[in-house]
């Protein structure tokens, strides 16, 4: 009897559930309550937050008239590009002072959440502007007439047009933000528009302000985004943009964005299948630079034991550009143990690799907390830093600016106009102007190169940021690091830049391209997107055909940039990592992005163990600090550290590795790396040479070296008067 009450009781539970999706799919007025969607990574319950006044609005599914609407039809047949106006919305801001828009999130067309099979719409003038691009901040490529242009543009300019978005679920909406075409040529926007919300796709409702349809203020010009709220939430599952005016010069094209809570729906086996959720306890949200100081200082306390904040240096406006080591012995270069960097927030508006740094800080110390083996193995076999935010100052503005109201490029550059990931010194110009003069002798070296001298005075075009970071990785010998970027979803590897002059494209290897093929492809592998060859394309690039990732210089040339400066200057291969196509996602995204790129953060830390490690000592035991290590068939060398240890990245395989220093004798051994996780320990002893040795014992003795010939005269001169003074006597 038990069993059957139960099964009663289930069966009552569905009937009631399909009764009530029923209800809601005819339109019938929600309560309050039941229009948030508490998804289990929030921090707070969408439905504890107050709803806002009044109701929201939920069409009716077609029923003769009634109150639905089909779409306008003016009766002329070519309508001005300006049409009448029966009500206004009060302009809006381009751009929101202290806070990202309130209320419901982003339903996800610039994360590509919204795929492009939602996306719908009249007309449009080709595939390339098609409705698939109508996503807020998109790109267009450098040639826009091809597949991967910067908008929606309708294939015709009449008050006809629209583009609509299927959210494949009742949702409640709450806003609208819009652009104007990507372009470099071509000026268009939409000035003015309407907003319809529909069950069915077939019988739509206006949005309307008081007892008119309500038109909207669009954009100024292209670039900037513009919100407007709703004056009711509507609850629907489409909802569609009419464009009423647009640019006189121009066309009807956008960008856009909608926000909208969507409504719980149990019965839908495709949403709770594809819903990510995140069991980690961390703390997500954006921070701003107090708040960020203040979550270094909570983990700090939390894991005192392996963790230490320090600065580099400061930003233009002052801001300290902090830093959080984690090793089992912070504070100390422990011998034999690699040095690792992550650093993010070089283009201060690309906030999710900045977040990502602050998870994994209270990652790695939960997880350490915890006696989770593989995190504890990595700290006490590491020295990790962590660098959340190299622009602060930027960052700021775009904070200000909010997720979704900061454009493509508010905050990107520091305070003083630099691009800070392109202002380091161009040393590759030098490396291969040295290769190509080949009768001359070689004065540049193909490691260590030195900084030219105009780079160092202070009437250079250097941000204080960049020098920071230039003696922050001289003064730390970093084997591996990776600097975090936003807008793309691939990891570059050098060479940035092309060696062919006058070309933009070109595959400009490195001696090491397949170290940093692997160690690229370590990151994207793992990562839950990058290497998903379903996933559509952020931009305009296809990074499939590498698996994720990109050699940069063929991606696009740049001179100067972080990564070639690191490898050519100092021991450390750096790469660039994209971590998401939205370059400051909504709040609400983050739990998501984190799983996204949990694990191949982790991954890319432990490739720092990969090849051979080892000391370089004389015959005494003591380290030989900037001992060259060369392998064989390999055109880059790195250094010792001050100890004399040293760490050389290499795939598996067999290598010949010599080890010199000056005033030592050369000394080669081969050394076996194998594939398994752990650099393969290969030692150096170097004896010194004779002519090291006499310099040596000269200057113990505080003498210099002499002639020999013109000593054994002066030895023979002495014998003589000695033996003269014995036949006088």
């Amino acid at each position: 009897m038990a069993r059957r009450g139960a099964a009663a009781l289930a069966l009552a539970l569905a009937l009631l559930a399909v009764a009530l999706a029923r209800v809601g799919a005819q339109g019938a007025a929600l309560q309050a309550p039941d229009y948030s969607v508490q998804e289990t990574w929030s921090r707070e319950p969408y439905y504890a937050r107050p709803e806002p006044e009044p109701e929201p609005f939920s069409p009716p599914l077609p029923a003769g008239t009634g109150n639905g609407e089909r779409e306008p039809r003016p009766p002329e047949s070519r309508p001005p590009k300006t049409a009448t106006k029966p009500k206004k919305a009060p302009k809006r801001e381009k751009l929101a002072p202290e806070a990202p828009p309130p209320g419901c999130p982003p339903l996800g067309l610039e994360t590509l959440k919204i795929t492009d099979f939602q996306l719908h719409a009249s007309t449009s003038k080709r595939y390339g502007l098609g409705a698939h691009r109508g996503r807020l901040n998109i790109q267009a490529g450098i040639n826009e007439n091809d597949f991967y242009d910067g908008a929606w543009c309708a294939g015709r300019n009449d008050l006809h047009q629209w583009i609509e978005v299927d959210a494949r679920r009742l949702t409640k909406f709450t806003g609208v933000i819009t652009q104007g075409r990507n372009s470099l040529w071509l000026s268009d926007w939409v000035t003015s528009y309407k907003v319809m919300v529909s069950n069915d796709s077939h019988t739509w409702v206006t949005v309307k302000n008081g007892s008119g349809d309500m038109i909207f203020e669009g954009n100024s010009e292209k670039e900037i985004p513009v919100l407007n709220e709703l004056p009711v939430p509507m609850v629907a599952r489409y909802i569609r943009i009419n464009p009423r005016s647009w640019f006189d010069n121009g066309s009807i094209c956008m960008r856009m964005e909608i926000l909208g809570c969507p409504l719980p729906d149990p019965n839908n086996y495709y949403h709770r299948r594809n819903e990510m959720t995140t069991t980690d306890d961390l703390d997500f949200k954006h921070h701003n630079y107090k708040e960020m100081r203040q979550l270094m200082k909570v983990v700090n306390e939390m894991c005192p034991n392996i963790t230490r904040i320090y600065n580099i240096g400061k930003s233009h406006q002052g801001l300290k550009l902090y830093a959080v080591e984690i090793s089992d012995h912070p504070g100390e270069h422990e011998v034999g143990e690699p040095e690792f960097h992550y650093m993010a927030g070089a283009h201060g508006n690309e906030v999710l690799g900045r977040e990502l740094m602050l998870l994994l800080l209270q990652f790695l110390c939960q997880e350490y907390l915890a006696g989770n083996p593989r995190i504890v193995h990595l700290v006490e076999g590491t020295r990790i830093h962590i660098l959340p935010s190299l622009n602060p100052d930027g960052y700021e503005k775009a904070y200000e600016g909010g997720s979704e109201l900061g454009g493509w490029s508010l905050g990107r550059w520091t305070h003083d106009g630099i691009d800070i990931n392109n202002n380091f010194p161009d040393l590759n110009t030098l490396l291969w102007e040295a290769e190509d003069r080949q009768n001359l002798p070689r004065k540049v070296p193909n490691h260590y190169i030195a900084i030219p001298e105009w780079f160092l005075s202070e009437n250079a075009t250097v941000a204080v940021e960049t020098r920071a970071v230039i003696a922050w990785m001289e003064k730390i010998p970093f084997v591996l690091g990776g600097n975090l970027q936003g807008g793309e979803l691939v990891v570059a590897y050098p060479y940035d830049m092309v060696r062919s002059l006058w070309k933009t494209q070109e595959h400009s290897p490195t001696p090491d391209d397949h170290v940093f093929r692997w160690l690229a492809y370590s990151y994207a592998s793992t990562h839950r997107l990058m290497t998903d060859a379903r996933r559509r394309v952020c931009h305009t690039e296809d990074f499939q055909k590498e698996d994720g990732t990109v050699n940069g210089a063929s991606w696009h040339t740049v001179a100067g940039s972080l990564n070639d400066f690191s490898y050519l200057h100092t021991n450390c291969f750096e790469l660039s990592i994209y971590v998401g196509c939205d370059k400051y996602p909504h709040e609400s995204q983050l739990p998501e992005e984190w799983e996204n790129n949990r694990e191949s953060l982790i991954v890319f830390m432990e490739q720092v163990h990969r090849g051979i490690k080892g000391m370089v000592r004389d015959a005494h035991g003591k380290g030989i600090p900037n001992a060259i290590i060369s392998v064989e068939g390999v055109n880059h060398d790195i250094r010792t550290a001050s100890d004399g240890d040293y760490w050389r990245l290499l795939n598996p395989g067999e290598y010949v590795v010599t080890a010199k220093a000056e005033g030592f004798t050369s000394s080669t051994k081969n050394c076996m790396v194998g594939y398994d996780m752990g650099a393969t320990q290969c030692d150096f002893t170097l004896s010194k040479t004779n002519l090291a040795r006499i310099r040596e014992i000269m200057e113990k003795f505080g003498k210099q070296p002499v002639s020999l010939p013109a000593r054994r005269l002066k030895l023979r001169g002495r014998k003589r008067r000695q033996r003269g003074g014995r036949a006088n006597t």
